[in-house]
């Protein structure tokens, strides 16, 4: 089980030289898996712009257009996230919430993080969304700080701990030209309906 979540894909491509470089220096000199983590999610919550908080184009997906851009959604964070994890031999998945847009109740949206798997804690979930008034996120483990917390009728906490991005989260990120483009149609996966079809 693992082994997929290591290897490099299309989307969490660590096998690109600018991802493995940034992976390398972000561990330095460190040696324990949740220091390594730490460094990383640092980077990938306080670094890289939420693209709806900064506003800013261009929409990226692959980890590498991530890191180059310096800009993603959520689920772009959460791919250069698990690439640089992966890049450093530690498993890292994707996980989703289902919330509500307005925080009021419909429509709904997925929010894309990630799980870590630590030595002695096991699958750990971790929010590189990037903090602003009213949204934190920290690395604490064993204990789970993330930017959500599902509280309305509808959202939820989807338990699922992913090797790839959902097919429809890529379908509308590709059918997105911007940001708009993409917080104008964002992916949402009704409770009833299976995860992956």
């Amino acid at each position: 089980m693992t082994h997929g979540f290591l290897r490099a894909t299309a989307i969490i491509d660590h096998d690109h030289k600018a991802v493995a470089a940034k992976a390398a220096a972000l561990r330095g000199a460190l040696s324990e898996p949740v220091d390594i983590v730490r460094a990383c999610f640092l980077f990938v919550r306080d670094a890289i712009s939420h693209s709806v908080d900064a506003r800013a184009n261009p929409l990226t997906c692959r980890a590498s257009d991530v890191l180059a851009h310096g800009t993603g959604f959520c689920f772009a964070k959460s791919h250069l996230l698990a690439a640089l994890l992966r890049a450093n031999a530690i498993p890292a998945g994707l996980c989703y919430q289902r919330l509500s847009i307005d925080d009021t109740g419909p429509p709904f949206t997925l929010h894309g993080l990630n799980a870590v798997e630590l030595p002695g804690i096991g699958w750990h979930r971790i929010d590189p969304r990037g903090n602003k008034p009213g949204v934190f996120s920290d690395f604490s483990p064993p204990r789970e700080v993330l930017a959500y917390a599902p509280k309305l009728p509808g959202e939820a906490d989807l338990p699922e701990i992913h090797a790839d991005p959902l097919p429809v989260v890529l379908a509308k990120m590709t059918r997105a030209a911007t940001w708009e483009d993409l917080l104008a149609d964002l992916p949402d996966l009704p409770l009833s309906q299976p995860l992956l079809r």
